[in-house]
């Protein structure tokens, strides 16, 4: 007999797959890492509680963004994904198989489903290597196409103008390009294998304001080319909610909100949710100068020692005693919205 369970915005049945429209599916997802003392003789002295039970899902076609401060978890979540990071506990169904418990040999044709677009377009790219050599390289490894049959370096000049590259720029190295080109080279890289999911990690936050336009305009522009799907990364909720179908923002490795785009951004209920929207900037000046800003009180705790109940609750101006003892459940408040938080409105038994 199948059960039904409701998680991350989402009801699921405990079978995988049951939903066709959804293609990613994160269930309970934990990744802690050892902290270990010594050199000789290490002593684990604690657990970093990176990524804490979190759970989402992806349908097939659309974005979902995930936001929070830096050290919030987002790119170990990525990386979870990808299995790049191996998960403490937790399951990732992608197209109904449960990636943690795959060996590596059954992961690699998996690969070629899920691609990666990396934040730092400098560090991401093989400097010896020419742009050619990067993006055909992902044809050779998943036997794509024969090398000996010459159709690499036609599919290379093909990926170069799908992203708005000159073809010719394929003899060049990355040290010649600029930092938006470099991204371009990424996304060409990561379509080379016609994945139909790629994380985002933060791909526009190390480029100036007018190229990462450019790159969120050519990334909605390839999604509705190829039809691909997107979890979108990124600590800037004003690049989220031009991209994103729906956004999820992550506090100390826990998701505390999940709504539609429109939703989180006209109706916040977390209070941290409103204190990140809070921070940015409109470009009314007189709508800048009379709305309410919310000041974070404190520091981020660390993942080593997270507070008890609410991880928030230390830095929530609106926290009751409750706050430290209660663990909030990430729970429907109203249709499609969901939200960790006891105060929130709507919340309740």
């Amino acid at each position: 007999m199948e059960t039904v369970g409701v998680h991350g915005g989402v009801e699921t049945k405990d079978k995988p797959g049951i939903d066709g429209d959804i293609l990613l599916d994160v269930r309970h997802l934990c990744k802690y890492f050892t902290l270990s003392s010594g050199v000789i003789l290490q002593r684990v002295v604690g657990l970093i509680k990176a990524v804490d039970d979190v759970s989402f899902f992806i349908r097939k076609g659309e974005t979902l963004g995930l936001v929070g401060e830096s050290g919030s978890g987002k790119t170990t979540t990525g990386r979870c994904i990808l299995q790049l990071d191996r998960p403490t506990s937790g399951e990732v169904f992608f197209e109904g198989r449960d990636l943690a418990k795959l060996e590596e040999d059954e992961l690699r044709p998996m690969r070629r489903r899920i691609q990666v677009i990396f934040q730092d377009p400098y560090s991401s790219l093989n400097p010896r290597m020419t742009i050619g050599q990067i993006i055909g390289e992902p044809l050779l490894v998943h036997h794509i196409i024969d090398p000996g049959k010459g159709g690499q370096r036609e599919r290379v000049r093909e990926l170069l103008s799908v992203v708005g590259l000159n073809p010719a720029m394929a003899g060049r190295f990355p040290h010649e390009l600029s930092g938006g080109q470099r991204q371009r080279v990424g996304i060409a890289r990561a379509l080379s294998v016609e994945p139909s999911f790629i994380v985002c990690d933060e791909p526009v936050s190390a480029l100036d304001v007018s190229i990462q336009a450019q790159i969120i305009n050519l990334l909605e522009d390839l999604q509705a080319q190829f039809g691909l799907t997107y979890l979108f990364i990124a600590h800037d909720l004003s690049v989220v909610r031009h991209i994103g179908d729906r956004v999820a923002v992550m506090y100390l490795g826990k998701i505390v909100e999940v709504a539609d785009r429109r939703a989180l951004y006209e109706n916040p209920l977390h209070p941290y949710t409103k204190a990140l929207l809070s921070a940015v900037p409109i470009p009314d000046p007189l709508a800048e100068a009379k709305r309410e800003r919310v000041v974070l009180k404190g520091e981020v705790p660390s993942p080593l020692n997270p507070p008890s109940g609410c991880v928030f609750h230390p830095r929530c101006s609106i926290a009751i005693p409750e706050c430290s003892q209660l663990v909030p459940e990430l729970r429907e408040v109203s249709p499609n919205h969901w939200v960790a938080c006891i105060r929130a409105e709507g919340y309740g038994p």
